[in-house]
């Protein structure tokens, strides 16, 4: 028998630590990458380095997000739908590499994480399964 689309789909929720892009999130979060898409543009990112707040205002976006965004907190921001592709112009912005960056989504300092990665990354035991504990 063919597996529901949404069955399969629920399970790539049980990877620890780990947000699978879907179509679903790709609705939810469109004006937040809408918005960090626009951050290619100079003009755009002086106005919002100006005014955070005031441009983002600019933007349908949810206030948990806006909280978000101005936060710089990214797995929320990825809960939320937003792509960490698209967040890269954020960061950017900031002038922060993309893997220090991504530094910030876990439980490591940047120097940290850029040696755990340079180490081949994160070991799976103990991450492969959020209900199984493994």
């Amino acid at each position: 028998m063919k597996q529901n689309i949404h069955e399969y789909l629920a399970e790539l929720e049980d990877i620890p630590g780990t947000r699978i892009y879907t179509a679903a999130r790709a609705r939810k979060g469109y004006w937040i990458n809408q918005f960090a898409m626009s951050l290619m543009k100079g003009d755009n990112r002086e106005r919002f380095k100006a005014n955070e707040r005031a441009y983002l205002d600019e933007w349908k976006i949810s206030e948990e997000a806006k909280q978000a965004l101005l936060a710089r907190d990214y797995n929320t921001l990825l809960d939320l739908g937003g792509n960490v592709y698209f967040l890269s112009k954020l960061f950017s912005t900031d002038g922060l590499s993309f893997a220090e960056a991504v530094s910030t989504m876990t439980e490591y300092s940047f120097p940290e994480y850029r040696d755990m990665m340079l180490k081949g990354g994160r070991s799976p035991e103990g991450n492969r399964s959020i209900k199984g504990g493994y």
